[in-house]
C-alpha cells in the first residue's frame, strides 16, 4: 500500500486511511462496472492491509449529486448505497470507500468524536454543497464541532485541464464552514495520467481510484 504524504495529517491523528491511485497494468474500461471488477483484487488487498474485511466496506452509488448517508450496524447491507455521493460513520468496524477519476475526493475526520465522512465531490456535487452538507450532518448525527474537523482534498482535475476549479470551490467552502484544518494535496489528475486515472483526459477509457477512511477510537 503506497503511503501518500498528503494523507499524513489523517494518519498522524490515528485514522485508518488509504488512497489507491492508478494500478499498473489496468487501463480501465468505458464501463464503470467492468473497470471496478478489474481493479477489485488490488482494492481488496489494500482494504485488508488496513485491517478490514471487504464485507466491512461501505460504498456509494455516486450519482454526481449531494446526497449523503450515515452507515453502520443498523443499516441493511448493500453493494452500493443508492442515490448518494457521500458516506459517514462513527462505527470503528465500518470502512468507507469512494471511487474517483477526476472528481474531488474529500476525507473528513472529527478529532473530537472519531467520526468520519468520505465524499465524491465533482462539479455538480460541489456546486450543490455536498461538503458543507456533510459538516452539518456530522454535527447533527455525531455532535461534531466544526473546529475539530480535519479535512483533506485528494488528487482531482484542475485548470487548465478543466474549466471549473473544483479545488478552489471546495477550499472556499471549507473556509466558510470554519473547519479546524484543511489540506489540499495540489495534485491535478489531468496533468499526471501516468500516476492517476483521468476520465476527461482519457476520454472515458479509464479506471477508478479508491479512497478509504474509517473512524478511530475517541482519545
Amino acid at each position: 500500500m503506497e503511503l501518500f504524504s498528503f494523507l499524513e495529517p489523517l494518519r498522524a491523528e490515528g485514522f485508518p486511511v488509504a488512497f489507491v491511485s492508478r494500478v499498473s497494468g489496468v487501463m480501465g474500461s468505458y464501463q464503470k462496472e467492468e473497470c471496478l471488477s478489474e481493479l477489485e483484487p488490488t482494492h481488496r488487498g489494500v482494504v485488508e492491509e488496513l485491517g478490514f474485511q471487504w464485507s466491512q466496506l461501505w460504498r456509494a452509488e455516486q450519482v454526481h449529486g449531494a446526497g449523503l448517508a450515515a452507515v453502520g450496524a443498523e443499516c441493511s447491507r448493500q453493494e452500493y448505497l443508492e442515490g448518494v455521493d457521500g458516506l459517514m460513520t462513527g462505527e470503528q468496524n465500518s470502512l468507507l470507500g469512494i471511487y474517483v477519476a477526476d472528481c474531488g475526493l474529500i476525507w473528513v475526520a472529527d478529532r473530537g468524536t472519531g467520526a468520519v465522512a468520505l465524499l465524491h465531490s465533482g462539479r455538480k456535487g460541489t456546486e450543490a454543497g455536498i461538503f458543507p452538507r456533510s459538516v452539518s450532518m456530522m454535527s447533527e448525527k455525531y455532535g461534531s464541532k466544526v473546529e475539530d474537523l480535519l479535512v483533506v482534498l485528494g488528487p482531482c482535475i484542475r485548470p487548465p485541464h478543466y474549466e471549473v476549479d473544483i479545488a478552489s470551490l471546495i477550499a472556499h467552502q471549507a473556509r466558510e464552514a470554519g473547519v479546524g484544518d484543511y489540506y489540499d494535496c495540489g495534485i491535478c489528475t489531468g496533468s499526471e495520467v501516468d500516476k492517476y486515472y483521468s476520465y476527461r483526459i482519457e476520454k472515458g477509457l479509464t479506471g477508478r481510484m479508491l479512497g478509504l477512511l474509517a473512524p478511530r477510537a475517541v482519545r
